[in-house]
């Protein structure tokens, strides 16, 4: 049995330009852009481009709509998603190639590594690269091995990015290779802490094995995988309609299904901890509402509960506000409030969510991280590095500044 969540949320609150691309994406034939043709006649195309864009969902959007009648949509609009479409398609298939040395050269050395995202991960979900974007490959290895594999990727031309010392990443390190112009991540952990989280021995013993590349490479089973997108757009307050479109995706594939959902149950309580349900739960619900996601009766279970509603409100908002405030589009402008208290709104909003998900531990580390001065306060207001310590009591006035200012 299937269900979608009977979630009270107005969708009309929605600009019209995020609702039609939410509703194309929902799209399973051609024929069924009747069902929202009224969203088609008030629409400013531009908009819609620049979302599909933000969102990162535009070869979706491409692939759904090119069957679709001409004369619903303005030419240029197909035409410019297939122009970003056929980019993203061979951007795809460079850091597949990519993939694949990397990969090899990890094996041929004894560090054994996970590919996080990227070309691997759009095969497994869509079984199509170019239907799924990715900006650079993200790589789990041991900690013990970060120094081995830092000396293969520095050998191999990669140059390591530097960090300032206010923004050490607890995650991953990033390498960048000037002829190629791509980006690595290599990771020790698959969430920052205080998260907890399988041991890499757990996730190597549950890994799969990819069937895109010649040289096989490895990627996290199918629970892991489903658990880290959750987290990882979670984190990001799902600003990103495109990690949404991920979970939709394994669900109506019936990767996660009554089969394994009671398993994650008792999987998340095990390694995530004991607040983790609630990112199970939200995440469900979320994709239930916008993306009619069918959940069967045992994931029903795990969207229960008045907690997870106010999340995916907050969520929601986020998912809207963040792309609005991310894009410069004059016409929208005109009829929204662009105004400290709205920026400020959006900004609590957004503070809001992100601490509604945490444990006890968790929201005292975030408030901590809060007042830890950021790299956007060193572009906000530069200081020789003899007075960094100043940006410590500088940091409210500086993020205050921000938020106050024009966008």
């Amino acid at each position: 049995m299937q269900n979608n969540y009977d979630f009270d949320f107005d969708m009309s609150i929605m600009p019209n330009e995020f609702r039609l691309l939410v509703e194309i994406m929902k799209m399973q034939n051609n024929k069924s852009i009747g069902s929202f043709k009224e969203l088609l006649t008030n629409t400013d195309w531009e908009f819609f481009l620049q979302l599909a864009m933000h969102h990162r969902v535009y070869p979706l959007i491409y692939s759904k709509l090119k069957k679709v009648d001409e004369r619903l949509i303005p030419k240029y609009v197909i035409e410019n998603l297939y122009q970003e479409y056929k980019k993203n398609t061979f951007k795809m298939l460079f850091l597949t190639a990519e993939m694949e040395k990397i990969g090899k050269i990890l094996d041929g050395n004894q560090i054994r590594s996970l590919f996080l995202k990227g070309p691997v991960i759009a095969f497994d979900i869509y079984g199509d690269i170019s239907l799924r974007t990715s900006k650079d490959l993200d790589i789990l290895v041991q900690k013990t091995d970060l120094n081995r594999v830092e000396e293969q990727l520095l050998s191999y031309g990669y140059e390591r990015e530097v960090q300032d010392k206010i923004e050490k990443s607890k995650l991953h390190i990033a390498y960048f290779h000037p002829q190629k112009k791509i980006q690595i991540e290599i990771h020790w952990r698959l969430n920052p802490p205080p998260l907890k989280e399988p041991s890499f021995n757990e996730l190597w013993n549950r890994k799969r094995v990819s069937t895109l590349t010649t040289h096989q490479v490895y990627f996290l089973g199918e629970e892991d995988l489903f658990l880290f997108l959750i987290a990882h757009g979670s984190r990001h307050c799902w600003f990103r309609l495109r990690w949404l479109a991920d979970i939709d995706q394994i669900i109506r594939n019936k990767v996660i299904s009554s089969k394994n959902s009671l398993s994650i149950k008792a999987y998340q309580h095990q390694h995530l901890g004991g607040k983790a349900h609630i990112l199970i739960d939200h995440a469900l619900i979320l994709a239930s509402v916008l993306m009619k996601t069918p959940i069967n009766k045992e994931m029903y279970s795990l969207a229960v509960g008045k907690r997870s509603e106010k999340l995916v409100h907050l969520a929601i908002n986020s998912i809207i506000e963040n792309g609005h405030l991310e894009i410069n589009y004059d016409k929208f402008k005109k009829n929204q409030s662009f105004s400290v208290k709205t920026n400020l709104q959006r900004t609590f909003n957004l503070i809001l969510y992100e601490f509604s998900l945490k444990s006890s531990l968790q929201k005292f580390i975030y408030i901590l991280k809060l007042l830890k001065p950021s790299s956007a306060d060193l572009k906000t207001l530069k200081l020789p590095k003899y007075l960094y310590f100043l940006y410590y009591p500088l940091h409210p006035f500086l993020w205050f500044w921000r938020k106050t200012t024009s966008q």
